[in-house]
């Protein structure tokens, strides 16, 4: 790397990591398995530290070895460390946070969200990165948590502009190198491949890397060693003490941490208002494999629906499918891109002539056939939307399928995934999702885990991250009943800029924060003006006044015409469309008296008369454009 500051060192052998989500619990079901989960940490003991080593990015994960790491530097800082979040906070996407320590920065995640429903048109939503520009010579890299959308979707458009490092897990990189390849800059990223445990110097920080567990493999936590402290991130994240990959979350090291010494914890808060704690991954297979059994003795064709990025949870449906000898066919890019890299990265493991293309589908029997889709969330493009409304070109819903949804409706989501369930049964399919059956479970930590992490590494400040603010602030309370000082605790907003050290912390200002749409290769050039008008448009319509003047004479020598979209069918509101002519016949008659006429002023005339004529008759208000041609 060109810049010394970003000299890499890395401690230990990492570990690769494990998947889950969240289904509902008693109270019951809960403490037993928080018992399980303390006994675990108990078996943990002290803990372990990595060791000290070089790392090429490239190594397999490993086994952390314990009594190896240096203690962190606890000397007196010179000056604060400032944290900047720019996305991720009162909302539910888009996280992107800065750190700051005199002359160095660092980026951790640079995640997406969707569109709201208020943003048509509009493919994904970008944190606004203006604040960036002003830092960007200080820029030392940036550091990924784990392969979401929300987590690394803005990173092409990020490194675009401030082409520097990257930081990430096997999974994470081998997920985003194909968003990198679509964008054409594949080859001027700095991919670095880090493993749990390994250490990273960059400038004034030295980022660590946690195993821990989450709804992708590979997900890791981020602690910031710098000079005024440790600043623990969870990044997303659950306590699983049976992992689908056997390798539950480093307890131990978080526990370390905390004896250590941690200046500020940030701690995922999206099921913070959801008692209990999450239900392991695993527990999934034993639902797929008694749904597999009655599919197979009704010889039904199996469609589920999940997250493209939850390999878990895939592994799961391809080990239930081979126990029942179906084949799999994978429907879904998203889908295909990232079981594609599971599987040359040893991340899953699917036996030979297992998977067929969905070309092959018509070559088996129903009864041996799984077919693995997107479409979990009722996207309109997605693979099950359009199997579900026939405009799917390989696959027909038939009746006695067995369509599985194994996610549950993202905020927001609900009515379009039931709009898919009720054309899926339609076609006679029987539809199995989450309140029928336990066919997901969160990858988010409920309060009973996240008081575990705030108990075990005591942080002298504590900011709840990644979530809406009803989320955030039942989080703050959480760490208030763990004895966190009200006072030492922030509720930030995007933009904010916190200042803080050992003796004080303080929200000291903002900066540019908000959101960047991305419409087509467009990238904020659709702004609130442009939604506006689109929005506008898609509710009331639009009518077209075209008029044809004569220059030099003045004279209307055609039109004017009317033509009706979105408002009201012309051909059988005719008698509207020959009201609204004379509407603005009458108007142009009148400007074109006037000897002071410019075409403006008759633009805004016709406008405000037909408006006006149109909302008396109709209470409607459709947009009006008036178009004139000279001759």
């Amino acid at each position: 790397m060109k810049n010394n500051k970003n000299t890499r060192q890395t401690s230990g052998g990492g570990r690769q990591q494990k998947q889950s989500k969240q289904p509902k619990q008693t109270q019951k079901v809960a403490n037993k398995m928080a018992h399980k989960v303390v006994g675990k940490i108990a078996k943990l003991g002290t803990g372990s530290k990595p060791t000290a080593g070089i790392g090429n990015g490239n190594q397999k994960p490993a086994g952390r070895k314990s009594g190896d790491a240096k203690k962190t530097v606890k000397a007196a800082p010179s000056k604060p460390i400032r944290i900047i979040p720019l996305g991720g906070l009162n909302e539910i996407g888009k996280n992107l946070t800065v750190f700051e320590y005199e002359d160095d920065a660092l980026i951790l995640d640079c995640g997406m969200a969707f569109p709201d429903d208020d943003m048509p048109g509009v493919d994904i939503v970008i944190p606004d990165i203006t604040y960036l520009h002003k830092i960007e010579g200080r820029i030392r890299g940036i550091v990924l948590t784990h392969g979401h959308e929300d987590h690394i979707g803005a990173i092409p458009y990020v490194v675009k502009e401030f082409p520097v490092p990257v930081y990430g897990t096997r999974l994470t990189l081998g997920i985003l190198k194909n968003k990198l390849k679509e964008h054409g800059i594949l080859e001027e990223t700095k991919l670095n491949t880090i493993n749990a445990g390994d250490r990273v110097k960059l400038g004034a920080f030295t980022a660590e890397f946690i195993h821990t567990n989450h709804s992708i493999a590979d997900a890791v936590a981020i602690a910031l060693h710098t000079p005024a402290g440790v600043i623990l991130h969870t990044g997303d994240f659950k306590i699983d003490s049976t992992p689908i990959d056997s390798d539950m979350i480093d307890l131990a090291r978080f526990g370390q941490l905390g004896r250590e010494g941690v200046l500020a914890l940030m701690s995922d808060s999206t099921n913070a208002d959801r008692p209990g704690i999450t239900y392991s991954e695993k527990s999934i297979g034993k639902t797929f494999d008694s749904l597999f059994e009655k599919a197979d003795q009704n010889k039904q064709r199996i469609i589920v629906a999940t997250f493209a990025s939850n390999v878990h949870r895939v592994q799961q449906i391809i080990d239930a499918a081979v126990k029942y000898n179906r084949k799999v066919a994978v429907s879904g890019r998203s889908m295909e891109n990232v079981i594609e890299a599971a599987i040359e990265l040893a991340y899953m493991h699917v036996p030979d002539k297992t998977l067929i293309s969905i070309d092959e589908i018509g070559r088996y029997p129903k009864d041996q056939l799984v077919v693995i889709t997107t479409g979990s969330q009722g996207e309109s493009m997605a693979a099950l939307t359009r199997m579900a409304f026939t405009s799917h070109k390989k696959i027909n819903i038939e009746p006695d399928d067995l369509v599985i949804i194994s996610a549950s409706p993202i905020p927001g989501n609900e009515k379009s995934v039931a709009n898919v369930v009720n054309e899926l049964l339609k076609h006679g399919a029987e539809v199995v999702y989450e309140k029928q059956a336990d066919v997901h479970v969160s990858g988010h930590a409920c309060q009973e885990e996240l008081k575990i992490i705030l108990s075990l590494v005591k942080p002298q400040y504590f900011i709840p991250v990644h979530g809406e603010y009803r989320h955030l602030c039942k989080h703050r309370d959480l760490a208030i009943e763990t004895g966190i000082n009200k006072k030492n605790i922030f509720v930030m907003d995007i933009g904010n800029v916190l200042e803080i050290s050992k003796s004080s912390a303080k929200i000291i200002g903002t900066v540019p924060s908000g959101k960047v749409l991305v419409d087509g290769l467009g990238v904020g050039d659709v702004g609130n003006i442009v939604l506006r008008d689109r929005k506008h448009l898609a509710e009331d319509g639009i009518i077209i006044i075209v008029m044809t003047i004569d220059r030099e004479s003045s004279e209307c020598v055609s039109g004017p015409d009317i033509i009706s979209r979105g408002f009201v069918y012309v051909r059988e509101s005719e008698d509207l469309m020959d009201e609204i002519r004379d509407c603005a016949e009458k108007v142009l008659s009148n400007c074109l008296s006037s000897r002071n006429l410019d075409w403006t002023t008759l633009k805004t005339r016709v406008k405000n008369e037909v408006g006006n004529y149109l909302y008396v008759k109709t209470k409607r208000n459709p947009m009006i454009l008036p178009i004139i041609m000279e001759v």
